[in-house]
């Protein structure tokens, strides 16, 4: 009989309170860890969605449109002196003055109204005509009936009594308060340029016309001016409503009412001739209502009774050399026109119609900012304050001003994304210059330069670095000896903790030149090395197996850089006598003059292989560690099905570190897109845009490098930066966005493997 002894399992508790504890510990380290990660993916969200809100605050004034207030009302001042020729304000549009029929010059209070000086006609003649040289120089003239010309100038003198501003207006005669002779006709229509050396008058009367130039020399003794005169015969053109003459007073353009224009070419004053004579316009009912220059005097700005206001200036022909008035653009309102004004110190005009409605426009943009009523049918007047921020009206009631807030009128989409027709160039252009060294510059924001130049630059960096390190990466992950694949990995991600400063710096002082000096071995070297060292595997491969054998698996890498160093070398010392003989010893010269190529020294190559070498450890570290993480199961099952080792990584590991690899480039192409410094010291910074790659480039990030530092708070080009640093983000935005829907679409279809 067998005795049996119960074994009884010990009872596990796992209600002991030292368990409780720890669950309880453990569970808020877990709701702990959770909320961390919560509010830090929120956070990053958060700070991410601000930038957005924050660059969209600072770019939304661009696309607002202008506003105007009125500030005051009342009738003319000193009304009984005759009616108003001209109107403008000084500088504080404080001070209005308002210039009359019988040659009086009457300055007001532009808040009230009042009278603060009347400037009375120095000369008892009739005035028969009134010019303003513009707006900018505050020279008038005014034309008599014996053919003599009063040449005025309105300035404004700033005290501060009592420590309060006042502003005196004064009337000043810079060629003295004896008229200039300028004909022996009564003057009909006059015209005046003035300039450092000379003083040119045109002037028509009922049956002839004439031109004056005044020319100003100075004694060296006294140092006085001393004037002379010159006075030419005019072909005369009949029923004349306007006349410009050119900034430089190199030709005279005279428009009759039908809008048939006649240029006279004055460069030679002896010899004066009739250069061109166009239309206008394309229908004989319209008639010229005004003509006038606008800022920069290279621009005329032509307004007539259909509504419409065009825009011509000189271009030159290439073949001829010769200049030519050349219609640009225009503008349209429904209804006549019946005045013009011209903005100071932009390139925009506002225009009158005879319903009193008033536009205003940008001549380069072709933006209209305004159109508002802000009178009835009997308007007659307009004229812009210095800064363009506020309009002096005029019409049968008396005097308005209004108070215009008009900050960016340069800015549209279609000058951003769009080839616009900018003064002194021959034909539309995509065109980034902000600033210039003159007052009269017409400022050019496309921003299509900036953006090709970020896409040039990064489609260069990815085109040598993408190949290099997905490559490099594949070799490292797949098939090197561990034992080396630690020594090696680590110090190509230690590249990427170099500078950018520094790549650029040692791209743009030394690679550069040296790039230049060596065009041929460079071009050599893509070409040789390679196949030299596929060559030299085909020959290792026929070697004994005892001589292979001494090289261990996976260890192959190491017999190559003698190899590498050999071909670079060879290339270098092959490059002078290659380019002696084939282009003459100037390789550069081959490629400007021969193939008609631009070259820079900085340009797309220098950056190619700079920012393809900052981009490589990124793209190569990410795509190894997606190669080397793909299980040892597939690749050893593929092997036991009799697969080879390149089969196996090119049909199993490949597809299966797809959306890793795929990550890894679009992770590169966003370096290359944001990179600044290295294209800011490699490029020549340079707004142009050319595929040459032998030409430079000017990208977003560069330019916002470049420019924010030096542009004013507030300023459209300010604005128009920020929109820039915009169009960045939301071009990686949108990158990263399509990287991650491939990279799903990727695990899916292969993640079944």
């Amino acid at each position: 009989m067998t005795k049996s002894t119960d074994h009884q399992m010990p009872e596990l508790d796992f209600n002991t309170p030292a368990l409780k504890r720890h669950r309880k510990i453990r569970a808020l380290k877990d709701r702990m860890a959770g909320m961390g990660i919560a509010v830090g993916g929120s956070s990053v969200i958060l700070a991410v969605l601000l930038i957005c809100f924050y660059l969209l605050y600072e770019v939304a004034p661009l696309f607002s449109s202008a506003s105007i207030d009125a500030e005051a009302s009342y009738t003319i001042p000193a009304e009984d002196q005759g009616e108003s020729l001209y109107l403008t304000t000084e500088e504080q549009a404080e001070v209005g003055m308002r210039v009359t029929s019988n040659g009086s010059i009457v300055f007001f209070s532009v808040a009230d109204g009042s009278v603060i000086d009347t400037v009375k006609n120095l000369r008892t003649e009739k005035v028969t005509a009134f010019a303003v040289e513009s707006d900018t120089s505050r020279l008038m003239a005014f034309g008599y009936e014996d053919g003599k010309a009063l040449i005025v100038k309105h300035d404004y003198r700033i005290s501060y009594p009592d420590s309060k501003r006042k502003i005196t207006p004064v009337v000043e005669y810079p060629y003295g308060e004896d008229a200039v002779d300028v004909t022996d006709f009564a003057i009909r229509k006059l015209t005046l340029r003035d300039g450092s050396d000379s003083l040119t008058m045109a002037a028509i009367g009922d049956t002839s016309s004439a031109i004056t130039k005044v020319t100003k020399d100075v004694n060296f003794i006294t140092e006085e001016v001393e004037l002379s005169e010159q006075s030419e015969p005019l072909p005369f053109v009949p029923d004349v409503a306007s006349m410009l003459l050119s900034g430089n007073q190199r030709y005279l353009y005279v428009a009759t009412r039908s809008g048939a224009m006649s240029e006279f070419d004055l460069r030679d004053f002896d010899n004066i001739e009739l250069k061109n004579e166009l239309s206008l316009f394309k229908d004989d009912a319209t008639k010229l209502v005004s003509m006038s220059y606008l800022l920069g005097k290279s621009s005329i700005m032509v307004a007539d009774s259909s509504g419409r206001v065009s825009q011509w200036f000189n271009v030159r022909n290439d073949e001829t050399n010769e200049e030519k008035l050349t219609f640009i653009r225009d503008v349209k309102q429904p209804v006549a026109l019946v005045d013009l004004a011209m903005e100071q110190r932009r390139k925009g005009f506002a225009t009158l119609d005879e319903r009193g409605l008033v536009a205003i426009y940008n001549a380069t943009s072709t933006r209209q900012v305004l159109n508002e009523k802000l009178s009835d049918n009997s308007a007659r007047l307009i004229s812009f304050a210095p800064r363009a921020n506020g309009l002096l009206l005029e019409d049968s009631k008396g005097l308005h001003f209004f108070r215009v807030d008009n900050e960016h009128p340069e800015v549209s989409w279609s000058s951003l994304w769009g080839k616009v027709w900018y003064e002194g160039y021959q034909e539309p252009t995509y065109t980034w210059q902000s600033s210039a060294a003159n007052n009269d510059f017409e400022p050019k924001y496309s921003l299509m330069p900036l953006a090709f130049g970020t896409l040039k630059a990064a489609f260069y960096a990815m085109l040598m670095a993408v190949p290099l390190a997905i490559c490099g990466a594949i070799y490292t992950a797949y098939f090197m000896a561990p034992a080396l694949r630690r020594k090696i990995k680590p110090v190509i991600e230690l590249m990427e903790a170099l500078p950018t400063v520094i790549l650029g710096f040692l791209a743009g002082l030394f690679f550069a030149p040296f790039l230049e000096e060596n065009l041929v071995a460079t071009f050599s070297i893509l070409v040789i090395l390679p196949v030299g060292i596929l060559l030299f595997a085909y020959l290792w491969s026929r070697l004994p197996q005892q001589i292979r054998w001494l090289v261990p698996e996976g260890w192959q890498p190491l017999v190559l850089i003698p190899v590498v160093v050999f071909l670079a070398w060879f290339c270098l010392a092959l490059s002078p006598i290659v380019e002696l003989n084939v282009f003459d010893g100037n390789v550069r010269g081959w490629i400007t003059n021969d193939l008609g190529i631009t070259f820079d020294q900085r340009n797309a190559l220098v950056v190619g292989f700079a920012m393809g070498f900052a981009v490589i450890p990124t793209i190569f570290s990410i795509t190894e560690d997606a190669i080397f993480s793909v299980p040892k199961s597939l690749t050893q099952g593929s092997l036991a099905l009799g697969a080879t080792y390149w089969q196996t990584m090119t049909r199993v590991v490949l597809p299966t570190a797809s959306p890793g690899i795929f990550s890894a480039i679009m992770i590169g192409m966003g370096r290359a897109v944001g990179e600044t410094m290295i294209v800011l010291m490699a490029t020549g910074n340079t707004p142009i845009m050319d595929v040459n790659i032998f030409e430079g480039m000017r990208t977003l990030a560069a330019n916002l490098a470049v420019e924010v530092p030096e542009s004013e708070v507030g300023s459209s080009h300010y604005r128009i930066l920020f929109l820039a640093a915009f169009v960045l983000f939301i071009f990686t935005f949108i990158v990263n966005t399509i990287a991650e829907t491939v990279r799903q679409h990727l695990r899916k279809k292969y993640g079944s493997l």
